[in-house]
């Protein structure tokens, strides 16, 4: 099993950043491991305009991403797949004055997503019907509805509470193969797992399963009931793929405000049925990895990491044991959109 993967990050100068990540022992890694040096090997498509989350130092501001949703939004109503979506997103009216998300339209947002693709399985009729195109901008709207959450509340936090900033790195690849999880696996979810360690490498969440309960949890609110929610899909994950988030974030389980949100969780599960401590429900996030903080930045200051990857924000490289894979496309090319389709086609 290979033990090591190293990333090379590159500036908007051409400044390489390489991040070296070791990788654990435990009947998820192994899948996963092998899974990911399919895709590099075999040279699949980075998804680069859904990377880098909750970066505030970042190009890709509110603005821009309403926009790019009213865009696939129009391109969607003009497919004809009879449905339609009467609804325009403005910074003005999905974020509020004390920045704070609007859930309510967000979980309209996601709700449009739900009913247009379906979830892993169960295909919508709309997604079936759509041409690789249409189908794009079907995907946008949830990674959109998310990349906009992650953006505000990082921008809230940089004003009241720097360093409790949510930065991640979602390493995610067009048309990656899924493999199934295995019993053994539910072992590494849990609601504990909520909480992720600064560099931790967690095995992405299955993108077409909808939200999970901890977001609906902290999206609908602490007396939501789930016959009531505005979001259709809350389904246990039973498949992942090579994909990977990395945890740029500060860990917040030991502070008291996370305790009390993790037992009013559990107490939230309960009340709709969910058993806290059934690990099948793949709450959480289940680690395979862990970035050497220390030999990939020269600190373990966070701020000090944080500077360095906000000039970092473009994934270079990546090379796992003989297996090496190079991107040099970036979201902002002027036929980026045209580059995914073909991907996905």
């Amino acid at each position: 099993m290979t033990d090591s993967i190293e990333i090379d990050l590159r500036s908007k100068i051409d400044h390489v950043l390489t991040v070296y990540i070791d990788v654990e022992h435990n009947s998820l890694s192994q899948k996963w491991i092998t899974a990911l040096i399919h895709l590099v090997k075999n040279n699949y498509h980075l998804e680069k305009n859904y990377c880098w989350l909750g970066w505030a130092e970042g190009d890709r501001s509110l603005r821009y991403i309403c926009r790019h949703i009213n865009q696939s939004i129009t391109a969607i109503n003009a497919a004809n797949l009879g449905y339609q979506i009467n609804d325009m997103f403005t910074p003005e009216n999905t974020v509020t004055v004390d920045l704070k998300v609007n859930h309510d339209r967000m979980n309209r947002l996601h709700r449009y997503f739900e009913d247009l693709q379906g979830v892993s399985g169960a295909m919508s009729s709309y997604f079936s019907a759509a041409d690789a195109a249409t189908r794009w901008h079907i995907r946008q709207l949830n990674l959109l509805c998310h990349e906009l959450e992650s953006l505000v509340l990082s921008m809230r936090k940089l004003e009241q509470a720097p360093e409790w900033r949510r930065p991640s790195q979602l390493m995610c690849w067009l048309q990656a193969p899924r493999f199934a999880l295995d019993q053994e696996d539910y072992e590494l979810f849990g609601v504990d797992t909520i909480n992720r360690s600064m560099g931790g490498v967690y095995v992405g969440v299955n993108k077409a399963v909808g939200k999970h309960h901890w977001e609906v949890f902290n999206d609908e609110g602490r007396d939501s009931r789930v016959g009531e929610l505005v979001t259709s899909s809350l389904k246990s994950q039973t498949e992942a793929a090579g994909d990977f988030d990395i945890e740029w974030a500060n860990d917040p389980g030991a502070f008291p405000w996370q305790v009390r949100a993790l037992t009013e969780f559990r107490t939230w599960l309960i009340a709709n049925g969910f058993d806290p401590e059934d690990r099948s429900l793949t709450i959480g996030h289940p680690k395979v990895a862990q970035v050497d903080l220390l030999r990939s930045f020269g600190t373990m200051d966070y701020n000090n990491i944080w500077k360095q990857l906000a000039d970092h924000l473009d994934v270079y490289k990546i090379r796992i044991g003989d297996a090496e894979a190079t991107y040099k496309y970036h979201w902002a090319d002027s036929d980026y959109q045209q580059q995914q389709i073909r991907s996905m086609a």
